[in-house]
């Protein structure tokens, strides 16, 4: 039996696309504090009696326009990774959700009794957050508390620029981009209350002009830092001018004030510019999932076509494409974790 071991965990997906199973999903989703990070009284009072009562439904049928016979397409896509991954690697290679099924609680119980020592655990998000880096690693080191520390944890940073990542991004979208394509980045949105949050100097993030721009420790922990420069890097890897490419933020939700520019309204406002022809990627996931496939590539495009663009391409995550695979298990087998320039360094 292996020593070693490798937990590749995403956000998570609800069992099926019912009313029932999303509600589930969403309530467990929504209730973790660094999701909506608010008191827990008031958390548990703008779920149970705002959002609940009406999200699931709907969200139950954006689910079932994506739905595959395979399930859930973030489901199918990670598994789909695990195995690949588990093929090059000479080391196991299992897979959990955040949220729903299979949980992380579940894995690490059963990885609990193999006998292994260390486990390199990764979670696919190529930028920090709050409500995704840390949530999965605070869920994990919860379980290994309980369970007593069977294991070592080695958890892999974040990679939003590292090379290996851009370049099988850039081999993504050179497959679908094409000559006369205006390039538009759409990440997952953040509360700004959580960018500042997330500040350790507690005096740069959305306080100082042009903050992603100026060097900071607080770039260590700023997914709005991470996201641009994921953005200038890829950017630059296509020999995309300046006017060619954009960033902007989707999935908002409820009234507090979001990152901007919010996704919706760039799409909308494009057309207007005299951009008609455009291609859209979402660099905050590795895996094709409701907000990529119904959120940006069915509503998104039904935005964009409404406002007079005449053609839209949504160009697909890395999912399980050989070059990310090989990446993957190349950091897999690194001695330690690849770890970034230190939040001191800035960036």
């Amino acid at each position: 039996m292996s020593e070693r071991a490798v937990l590749l965990v995403n956000l998570g997906s609800p069992d099926t696309p019912s009313v029932p199973d999303v509600r589930r999903y969403l309530n467990e989703f929504l209730m973790d504090e660094r999701v909506v990070d608010l008191p827990w009284a008031l958390r548990r009072f703008l779920v149970s009696a705002i959002i609940l009562p009406r999200r699931p439904k709907a969200s139950a049928e954006a689910y079932e326009s994506i739905w595959t016979p395979e399930g859930s397409p973030l489901k199918v896509t990670t598994e789909a990774l695990a195995e690949a991954l588990d093929k090059t690697l000479p080391i196991p290679v299992r897979w959990a959700m955040r949220y729903g099924s299979p949980s992380i609680e579940s894995v690490l119980r059963e990885l609990a009794e193999t006998g292994i020592k260390t486990l390199r655990y990764v979670p696919l998000y190529p930028h920090w957050a709050m409500s995704t880096t840390e949530t999965s690693v605070v869920e994990a080191e919860r379980v290994l508390a309980e369970l007593g520390h069977p294991f070592e944890l080695e958890v892999q940073p974040p990679f939003y620029d590292d090379p290996e990542y851009i370049e099988a991004l850039e081999e993504t979208a050179r497959a679908h981009l094409q000559p006369d394509d205006h390039l538009l980045f759409s990440y997952h949105g953040l509360p700004e209350r959580q960018v500042r949050k997330c500040d350790p100097t507690g005096s740069h993030c959305l306080k100082v002009e042009n903050c992603c721009e100026v060097p900071s420790p607080a770039h260590g922990t700023c997914y709005r830092h991470q996201v641009y420069e994921t953005s200038k890097l890829l950017a630059k890897a296509l020999g995309l001018p300046e006017d060619r490419w954009e960033v902007a933020f989707q999935s908002r939700l409820g009234g507090a004030k979001w990152i901007e520019p919010y996704t919706d309204e760039v799409l909308e406002a494009l057309p207007k510019r005299g951009i008609k022809k455009l291609a859209v990627m979402c660099p905050a996931f590795v895996a094709d999932n409701l907000e990529t496939l119904e959120e940006i590539g069915m509503q998104g495009k039904e935005t964009f076509e409404a406002a007079g663009g005449e053609r839209y391409t949504l160009i697909p995550c890395l999912n399980s494409q050989k070059s990310w695979v090989d990446s993957l298990a190349r950091w897999c087998l690194d001695a330690e974790p690849r770890h970034k320039r230190s939040a001191s360094e800035g960036s």
